[in-house]
């Protein structure tokens, strides 16, 4: 079911998305070499805590850290551990922080010293497809016209959309109705009414778009090794368009 969120809950997600914004500009400055995955999933816990906030991610049906950390080949869910940083390396941060009980989510992939040429095309061009996403969110259109505005523009440069991953509705659970794909047609779906929050994320890849689950039974990798980039944002459908909730600091 999807939920219209009143006055008094979307002031409650717009503050948990401001701790998500706030979260993400605190962890940039440590992004660099040397430092593991597991010393980001700490700095990041323990400024969520120190917000009065909840990490929730940390025990989703098992999950174990508070963020995802998930570098070069992994799209998505990749568990903080002790590999180290190194220089050419990308990363994505993904977070969702409870509030009061209602949730923030963004996720943003950052670069690790000079990276190559692909993966700053790939960053460029991933983030860019999340803002053509938003676009097409205002009271009338429907889901599909998301999905389609991500699809055509990641195709448009040569990016795999991986197709068994998708963002979502989002409230006082992490995952609500309905789904947004990354890729679709026009004019399909759920409606967008004023009220409805969603979280748009496109994961794209540099290669083609398989990708297949490490035996973790969470972290998701391309199938050809190649490198992918994940950006995300909470977005609240306003009267008249959009407001995204979890807008970046830096």
């Amino acid at each position: 079911m999807i939920t219209i969120k009143n006055e008094r809950e979307i002031e409650l997600m717009r503050h948990a998305g401001m701790l998500v914004s706030k979260m993400h500009k605190f962890i940039k400055p440590y992004i660099k070499e040397g430092i593991t995955t597991k010393e980001l999933d700490r700095l990041c816990e323990k400024f969520i805590l120190d917000n009065d906030a909840i990490p929730t991610e940390k025990g989703y049906e098992g999950y174990p850290a508070s963020i995802c950390a998930s570098v070069n080949e992994t799209v998505v869910h990749g568990i903080p551990n002790n590999y180290k940083l190194k220089n050419g390396d990308i990363i994505t941060i993904d977070v969702v922080i409870g509030y009061k009980g209602y949730q923030g989510d963004a996720a943003w992939t950052y670069k690790v010293g000079d990276i190559s040429n692909e993966k700053e095309y790939l960053m460029e061009h991933t983030e860019k497809a999340l803002y053509e996403g938003i676009k097409q969110v205002k009271p009338g259109n429907r889901i599909g016209d998301i999905s389609n505005a991500v699809e055509v523009y990641a195709k448009a440069h040569n990016l795999g959309v991986v197709e068994e991953l998708c963002g979502h509705g989002i409230g006082t659970n992490m995952h609500e109705d309905p789904d947004v794909p990354n890729f679709g047609k026009p004019g399909t779906g759920p409606r967008l009414k004023p009220g409805m929050v969603i979280c748009i994320e496109p994961m794209l890849t540099y290669g083609k778009r398989y990708v297949y689950m490490l035996d973790d039974g969470w972290t998701i990798n391309t199938r050809d090794h190649l490198p992918a980039a994940h950006y995300e944002h909470t977005v609240l459908v306003t009267e008249d368009g959009y407001e995204i909730l979890t807008p970046r600091l830096d």
